[in-house]
């Protein structure tokens, strides 16, 4: 039973920092020697990023300003909230992000309040219960005998296993609506260091969500939807990136590690990751990626896409969503991969195929086939 993707409803918080802002500010840190710095002004300056969107307003601040959580513009010094202080700003911040992605996506949407079924909620960045999927359904007045799930710390490709259960659930009950919200606050666990994996994350991560709606009832004619036809999980082998691309919970909140071997490993494995994804299609098995025209590829960083374009020898218009999304948002792990999908959901013609992929913590490769289709 053909199970559809239909909306996408990106957001993101109101405040957005040009990248040169932020570096400068880090880049005057006294944890920072001159190795620091210049990491900190090579890795901002080839990001790709023009600005990034963030709920924290602390670099707004003006210096007779009374110092934020984060930032005390009078010293210009960044400062060190514990985890307990950073994951509470999450849970004030996080919340309106959910529930108003998720209002959008059902305004834009053949579907109601009444018809979600199923609500799904993704993130890495913070948690607390009851949880944000608790929250969705009381804001948006749902049916209080909704499913709810949370999908968390899973990193920049939860979004897939968040489709992946949605579209199962609509296998099993043909008149299932799915909502599916993902939101992630990467930037209250900024902090100043002088290692390339801080330097590294400090440049390219932002916050952002998005919500989507999942069914299997058929697309309306004139909006069209994404078919979702098939999905892989892929793991490098044994020893290769485990300690490359990952999270953990430090006293000064979360500790993002993506280190600069990343994009070699994505460029030697990535041709491996895809090949039982388009193997699911006979009409792809010898195209392979000449048969795709449209690709959603989770931008982690401007040189994990060069990696990926060179591997797969892929045209720069099929780049330019997911580099566009980068230059306008950075990474905002998890919800990343849908803004570049709700783009491709009016890019692409009907019958297009649509190859969507996200890398994260493991290091784990998501893979998704689609099909633009129309009533």
């Amino acid at each position: 039973m053909p199970v559809y993707l239909h909306a996408v409803a990106p957001t993101v918080p109101p405040i957005a920092y040009p990248q040169e802002v932020i570096r400068d500010i880090i880049r005057t840190q006294p944890e920072l020697d001159r190795l620091g710095q210049r990491l900190t002004t090579r890795a901002f300056n080839a990001s790709g990023i023009d600005r990034r969107h963030s709920v924290v307003p602390d670099f707004l601040l003006g210096t007779d300003d009374p110092p934020g959580l984060f930032y005390d513009a009078g010293t210009g010094r960044m400062l060190t909230p514990g985890t307990g202080a950073r994951n509470a700003f999450y849970v004030t911040h996080a919340t309106p992000l959910f529930v108003n992605a998720a209002r959008s996506v059902l305004a834009s949407s053949p579907f109601g309040a009444d018809d979600v079924t199923h609500v799904i909620t993704v993130s890495c960045t913070g948690f607390f219960a009851p949880g944000p999927d608790y929250e969705v359904v009381r804001a948006l007045e749902l049916s209080g005998r909704v499913a709810r799930f949370h999908v968390g710390f899973m990193g920049c490709y939860a979004a897939f296993p968040a489709l992946k259960m949605a579209r199962a659930f609509c296998d099993a009950d043909p008149d299932a609506v799915v909502l599916v919200v993902c939101a992630e606050l990467c930037t209250i666990h900024m902090h100043s260091a002088a290692d390339p994996d801080t330097v590294l994350a400090n440049s390219v991560f932002a916050d952002g969500a998005a919500a989507a709606i999942v069914s299997a009832r058929p697309p309306a004619s004139a909006q069209g939807a994404l078919r979702l036809d098939a999905f892989e999980t892929t793991l490098t082998p044994p020893g290769v990136g485990q300690q490359d691309m990952a999270w953990t919970i430090g006293d000064q909140g979360y500790d993002m590690i993506l280190s600069t071997y990343v994009p070699d490993i994505i460029e030697t494995h990535i041709s491996g990751a895809l090949a039982p994804l388009l193997a699911q299609d006979p009409a792809l098995a010898e195209a392979a990626h000449g048969g795709v025209q449209h690709w959603a590829i989770h931008p982690g960083g401007r040189s994990i896409l060069d990696k990926v374009q060179s591997s797969l020898a892929l045209r720069d218009e099929q780049l330019l969503p997911s580099r566009e999304v980068l230059r306008q948002y950075g990474n905002m792990s998890s919800a990343t991969v849908l803004f570049i999908l709700a783009d491709l959901l009016t890019r692409a013609a009907d019958g297009e195929r649509v190859c969507a992929m996200a890398f994260g913590p493991g290091l784990t490769v998501e893979t998704g086939l689609m099909t633009r289709v129309t009533g």
